[in-house]
């Protein structure tokens, strides 16, 4: 498996096994498609991402073809259906390194993943006069559950700002960290500003105060390598959708320590070991938090799509990536001075999303006029209102690349933004 040294920059990979989007593209249906009647550019892959064949066929398979309940029955397709599922815990466990497949917990995506450790960590543990620093970078998904921690448990909420440059004041870390900082939750990449953040280096200062670290890695996992033993964090999650797999599925990685000492989140089927009337016993890690019928058919999705990327390569997903970021930078900011581009200037710095403004044209109107062209953009704030409001702007449009984009799409797009705001600005450059 590829790795990433701390700065998140990676080496391009060999000419021997260069990568070449047009050749992934004819795994995935849907981008042979047209929409408006213009071939469809896809380019909203923080928000989702697109499924190839191969993870298709496999969820197709489990439904067509041995479609049971896991775990309880006796019968031949409930065994084979119990091993398809339980062996993708091993997949997750490769693709980040994790030392063990018990640390690896099933959840409905990165914001169940998040809600779990705030609830089973955060109101166990946290008491009055404690503290939890987040940034004004995260997602709604990392700043609500802890609001909502803080509340009921008379915890302390704090914040680490952001640069003009979409970066982190990481100086502020060292003065917002104290022996009361009981939990650090980050961002690994800005769904927004694509800020790549320095995980290594904000767990080693954590850690001299005793905090643990939660990473909410929904756009690192997808699109770099990440190994959790390396970053040291204590919590990681992230969803499938991101990464070529189905809704409904994410991952919640813990130390087997802390799982340990947690209670349960949800109770009932699957979660217990025994039930009497008068109160009952829980399952081992990690059914411990696993309760009820689970999502079969996602998981089975998810261990494609990691195999499917895993035969890519992670590193190259990457490369592919940041190539795209630095051609889509270079052609916004060709398109002139009214373009605002929001995080770090280098793609070097941040990953395959770009969020921008044209002038006086509201981003939604933008989304709307490049739909025409069967381009697909986001437009809004993202579901991270705290960073609209630290740019001054009530939303952006954002542009959001994957390993089947390519700088033809990138070009589509351009040529589109200008005929939005020619409609819109009469014209005007």
């Amino acid at each position: 498996m590829d790795r990433t040294p701390a700065s998140g920059l990676l080496p391009k990979p060999p000419a021997e096994v260069a990568f070449s989007a047009a050749r992934v593209r004819a795994d995935f249906p849907i981008l042979g498609t047209t929409e408006r009647g213009k071939p469809l550019v896809y380019l909203d892959n923080a928000a989702t991402t697109q499924k190839p064949t191969a993870v298709l066929d496999a969820m197709r398979g489990y439904f067509e073809e041995y479609c049971a309940n896991i775990h309880r029955g006796a019968y031949a397709m409930s065994a084979k259906a119990t091993d398809a599922y339980e062996g993708v815990r091993e997949k997750v466990r490769r693709l980040i390194n994790a030392r063990r497949t018990d640390e690896i917990v099933y959840v409905r995506g990165t914001t169940e993943a998040i809600n779990l450790v705030s609830h089973s960590w955060g109101l166990k543990y946290l008491k009055p006069g404690d503290e939890i620093l987040i940034t004004e970078m995260e997602h709604h998904s990392n700043i609500v559950p802890w609001q909502i921690a803080a509340q009921r448990t008379g915890a302390t909420l704090r914040w680490v700002g952001l640069r003009d440059d979409g970066t982190l004041e990481l100086e502020a870390f060292d003065r917002l960290l104290t022996p009361r900082t009981k939990l650090v939750a980050v961002t690994q990449c800005s769904n927004v500003l694509g800020t790549i953040n320095p995980i290594v280096e904000i767990v080693q200062r954590a850690r001299r105060v005793g905090a643990l670290v939660l990473v909410d890695a929904a756009q690192s996992v997808p699109n770099m390598p990440v190994d959790v033993q390396l970053l040291g964090c204590d919590f990681l999650a992230f969803s499938g959708h991101k990464m070529c797999g189905p809704t409904g599925v994410g991952i919640l990685y813990a130390r087997r320590e802390l799982l340990d000492a947690m209670d349960p989140w949800l109770g009932g089927g699957d979660m217990i070991r025994e039930v009497r009337m008068e109160g009952s016993t829980w399952n081992e890690l990690p059914w411990k938090f696993e309760a009820g019928t689970p999502a079969i058919a996602e998981v089975i999705g998810l261990g494609a799509a990691i195999d499917y990327l895993a035969g890519i390569g992670i590193a190259r997903i990457r490369n592919h990536e940041q190539g795209l970021a630095a051609y889509a930078l270079e052609r916004l900011r060709g398109l002139g001075p009214d373009v605002r581009i929001f995080g770090p200037r280098l793609a070097c710095h941040r990953g395959g999303v770009v969020a921008f403004t044209v002038g006086d044209v509201h981003p939604h109107d933008l989304a709307t006029i490049v739909d025409q062209d069967g381009v697909c953009v986001r437009a809004g704030h993202h579901c991270a209102q705290p960073i609209m409001r630290r740019f001054g702007v009530a939303a952006t449009a954002r542009a959001s690349f994957y390993f089947y984009n390519t700088e033809e799409e990138v070009d589509v797009l351009i040529d589109s933004l200008r005929r939005a705001r020619e409609f819109f600005q009469g014209g005007a450059r």
